[in-house]
């Protein structure tokens, strides 16, 4: 019997001791032997500090379960002809998903990404042909957000696929025109995004033939979104999608994919009316007080 109990002791000695150099795996971290491990790409410019704190933002608990790259201002000139000596702190995760799952995209700092939205980024990685994955954008210092792109290339160059340079580039392109007209035409980042995803929605529904089809389109959906712009302008819109019906991008494929951002969008387009509907309220509530306190006193020394 004292035998028996010294060799279940043993036994749960050497368990627990194998169990201390055994690298833990949840449910939620089990390895997807179909489509890889999610992909981290860090900025180049983090510091030490700095990327351990982007690790928290993107959840990488354990370094082990991804594949982990730098993106550099080389990247930047590589992937879309960039500045080389751009300073890179925006990072991403991209977790690759089944196919017909859709892109999902969301920012986890969006306080410190300053320009671009999570519908902006996936109207674009749409452009640039990237479908059906998550991924999530951080940044632990305050960047505009365009780099991000870069680094989810970089991230499908590495593990082996192959996107379309061109399309890489007009993506970039892209979101340079959807931000600028949010700073100089003085959009919201929702109605940007809204006229982006109805004019590729409107590409795929039509299939445009020509330019003058193109500027149609555009002209259609500026009027039906009772959107006003200059002629520079809505000139910037008609030549993106120009090179994008130049470069045969089917929209038709990724028509599920738009219909959600626009769905995305329309939910943000009510909130923001309702809140503007709440303050007007408010606003209405005090200036019939104050008008009342008023007339209180100007009858009162009337």
């Amino acid at each position: 019997m004292k035998h028996s109990v010294k060799i279940v002791t043993y036994f749960a000695l050497i368990l627990s001791l194998l169990a201390a150099f055994v690298i833990p795996v949840s449910a939620d971290e089990a390895i997807n032997e179909k489509l890889g491990v999610p992909i981290v790409v860090y900025g180049g410019n983090l510091t030490d500090e700095q990327k351990a704190q982007t690790e928290e933002l993107l959840e990488v608990t354990n370094p082990e379960m991804v594949d982990e790259y730098t993106v550099t201002g080389e990247d930047l000139e590589k992937y879309i002809g960039g500045n080389p000596n751009s300073r890179m702190f925006s990072s991403a995760k991209i977790t690759m998903e089944e196919k017909g799952t859709g892109l999902t995209v969301s920012i986890v700092t969006p306080e410190n990404i300053t320009e671009v939205t999570n519908e902006m980024y996936a109207n674009a990685l749409l452009t640039a042909g990237v479908e059906n994955a998550t991924v999530v954008v951080a940044s632990p210092v305050k960047v505009t957000g365009h780099s991000a792109l870069t680094g989810i290339y970089k991230a499908y160059d590495a593990e082996g696929v192959e996107l379309d340079k061109e399309r890489m580039s007009l993506a970039n392109e892209e979101l340079n025109i959807a931000t600028e007209l949010v700073k100089d035409a003085g959009l919201t980042n929702e109605q940007v995004s809204e006229l982006i995803t109805q004019i590729k929605q409107a590409i795929a529904e039509q299939n445009p033939a020509s330019i003058d089809d193109i500027e149609r389109i555009v002209q259609e959906q500026l009027e039906k979104l009772e959107i006003s712009l200059s002629e520079e302008d809505r000139q910037l819109l008609i030549n993106l999608f120009e090179k994008m019906r130049n470069l045969n991008i089917d929209f038709d494929q990724v028509k599920n994919q738009l219909n959600d951002i626009a769905s995305k969008v329309q939910d943000q387009l009510e909130e923001i009316l309702a809140d503007e509907g709440f303050w007007d309220s408010v606003g209405n509530f005090f200036k019939q007080l104050f008008d009342a306190i008023g007339k209180f006193f100007a009858n009162l020394f009337g």
